[in-house]
């Protein structure tokens, strides 16, 4: 699968796989905005506000009715956090090819009704419309608050605010509480117009139709977007080293019954020049993995923990550990836990699990073109960090990944936070 990727408008970005290995197309189009803590909720609303309704199509019946008649074409909104980026949109999901009568019109047709989405919503005295403004901040409000539920979930939210206190990242990416409930249908107007013409556009197309058709079809779909000075100056900060010394510590009281420790490091000096498939394959054999070692020692060998796991931002440069304990055992499990970092660190680990660690990211990698959802957010990822290697050849340089390799991209790993959830005297439900 070949990926074009070309500037299409002004700060508009086309990429498009072209193959026939599929029988639905997938069409995105996210608003690219620097992450911030005033305006993350407002972003996060805005897709979620066009997707009520359009000028033509004022209420979700009409525009589910249209959906219906394309066969069945969902328009869905998007909301994504990468790195220090935020990226809102709409996704679409279509019959693709000969297995549909007039499928030329019906990808036709699909293209038109999301961008049409996009650029001509229903309003209300010239502003989104009220109703649906307050309507969908509800939604968004539940879903803040219903974060605690999940407390592993919510544990590594906690371990993020807490650690990057003083950075953009620690905005989650739909905002906070405070800002949601302060959002008016006049202020979200004015921000969707602010982004509509100022934010890079990332465009994402897979199906069996060749670029230049997409390309233009999508501008003359889009020749009504309004465009000023493109706001090109968003990314994401990296710190390299810890924001103190010795690690912060932050404890938190529940109604659990158990506890939930998470460990925040920075990935260190070897994000300057990042060797992304050793960041993966050291993380899936630290922790990222069935065979790694925190599942196999913290877990498996001396039953520290009902669950350990690790996971990597190599956007960000972070690399997160997260568990599931029993009260007690804080002190044993978290040594543990350090303890298998430095075996890592040491490269005390044999040429199977490597091995296994190898295996399970480039299997993960080559599956990723059996998905064009998994496809859209691939790419996306990876055009923000200006990477242009496909999953395949990803998985390639992944099997080449040395026990060096892995020993030098955890050797500046640093611990930034810990972050430990714990009882407070009350019973509550929790899972395992």
């Amino acid at each position: 699968m070949t990926l074009i990727r070309n500037e299409i408008m002004p700060g508009v970005f086309l990429s498009c796989i072209t193959t026939d290995k599929f029988k639905t197309g997938c069409l995105s189009i996210n608003l690219l905005s620097q992450l911030c803590r005033g305006t993350a909720a407002m972003n996060a609303l805005i897709p979620h506000v066009l997707r009520r309704g359009t000028r033509r199509l004022p209420d979700i019946e009409q525009l589910s009715g249209e959906l219906d008649r394309l066969y069945g074409v969902g328009i869905a909104p998007t909301v994504r956090k990468i790195g220090e980026i935020q990226s809102i949109g709409l996704m679409a999901d279509f019959v693709d090819g000969p297995y549909v009568p007039d499928y030329e019109g019906l990808f036709h047709d699909t293209v038109r009704l999301t961008c049409e989405v996009l650029l001509d919503p229903c309003l209300e005295n010239g502003m989104l419309t009220r109703r649906y403004v307050e309507s969908e901040k509800q939604q968004q409000l539940d879903q803040l608050r219903s974060r605690i539920n999940d407390k592993r979930s919510y544990s590594l939210q906690r371990i993020i605010e807490l650690m990057c206190c003083y950075e953009d990242f620690s905005v989650s990416r739909r905002g906070d509480e405070e800002t949601t409930e302060a959002i008016t249908a006049k202020d979200l107007t004015a921000r969707y117009l602010t982004l509509l013409e100022t934010s890079p556009i990332e465009i994402f197309y897979c199906g069996s139709y060749p670029y230049d058709h997409v390309k233009a079809l999508l501008m003359e779909q889009l020749k009504d977007l309004p465009r000023g000075e493109i706001d090109f100056d968003i990314g994401t900060d990296i710190r390299m080293n810890a924001v103190e010394e010795p690690p912060r510590v932050f404890e938190e009281e529940l109604a659990v019954t158990q506890g939930k420790l998470s460990i925040g490091f920075r990935l260190g000096e070897v994000m300057e020049a990042p060797d992304y498939p050793a960041l993966y394959v050291m993380n899936a054999l630290y922790g990222g993995c069935v065979t790694s070692k925190l599942f196999m020692n913290v877990r498996e060998k001396l039953s520290l923990c009902y669950y350990a796991s690790s996971m990597v931002d190599v956007s960000k440069g972070l690399l997160l550990v997260y568990s599931g304990i029993d009260f007690d055992k804080y002190d044993a499990a978290l040594e543990e836990i350090f303890a298998q970092l430095i075996a890592v660190k040491n490269g005390d680990f044999t040429d199977d699990e490597l091995l296994f660690a190898k295996r399970s990211i480039a299997d993960a990698l080559r599956s990723t073109v059996d998905s064009q959802t998994d496809l859209e957010h691939y790419w996306l990822s990876r055009n923000l960090r200006g990477e242009t290697r496909d999953p395949l050849e990803m998985s390639e340089l992944v099997e080449q990944v040395s026990r060096e390799d892995v020993v030098r991209a955890a050797s500046t790993l640093v611990c930034d936070g810990i972050y430990f959830l714990k009882g407070n005297g009350e019973d509550e439900e929790d899972e395992a």
